[in-house]
């Protein structure tokens, strides 16, 4: 399967982004525990803010404070974020706070990041949880190898098990600890 990860990475921000529109409530709960909306809202924005900054070698920046105004500052990361995308040299590797990474990787990952995180903003705000099916089967390939050690990382609840024949985007959903079948 040929990937294109930059269109991908578009594709993930603007899920996002349309689930972001509908938020009216940013202390409800998300299926990330212990999370409000405004957290899991600040969690991505934070992460691609960082973008620039890490491909061009720098540190992340400070979080986005609660004070923020989220959409626009989604707005922005969001640009600056595929704006940095599109100019990063090929072999550019990446420096994170444990590893340090190829861009291709990193951008894998993100991709893969935003659009569980889409699901999880479509959930806590009752909005189609449906997700464009190329993403969910290129973020397959990413969390699909890593299925045993997810949870084990501590960033990922442990795998909610599903049958082999259930939908992708509900197996996707499961490696990474949610349950699809709880709203």
């Amino acid at each position: 399967m040929t990937v294109n990860w930059l269109k991908l990475q578009h594709r993930s921000h603007e899920e996002f982004g349309s689930r972001l529109a509908s938020v009216t409530d940013w202390d409800a709960p998300t299926p990330d525990d212990g999370w409000s909306v405004g957290d899991l809202v600040r969690h991505v924005i934070d992460g691609q803010r960082a973008v620039p900054m890490l491909l061009a070698g720098s540190p992340a920046p400070a979080s986005v404070g609660p004070e923020a105004d989220l959409p626009a500052e989604w707005a922005h990361a969001s640009r600056a974020a595929l704006a940095a995308w599109l100019s990063v040299p090929s072999g550019t590797t990446v420096r994170l706070s444990t590893d340090v990474v190829s861009a291709e990787d990193y951008l894998t990952e993100q991709v893969a990041d935003v659009t569980i995180h889409a699901w999880d903003l479509a959930r806590a705000t009752g909005t189609d949880d449906t997700l464009d099916a190329e993403l969910v089967a290129a973020t397959w390939t990413i969390y699909e190898p890593q299925q045993d050690t997810l949870s084990l990382s501590g960033l990922f609840a442990p795998a909610v098990p599903l049958p082999d024949d259930a939908p992708l985007q509900s197996r996707l959903l499961a490696v990474t600890g949610r349950d699809v079948r709880r709203h």
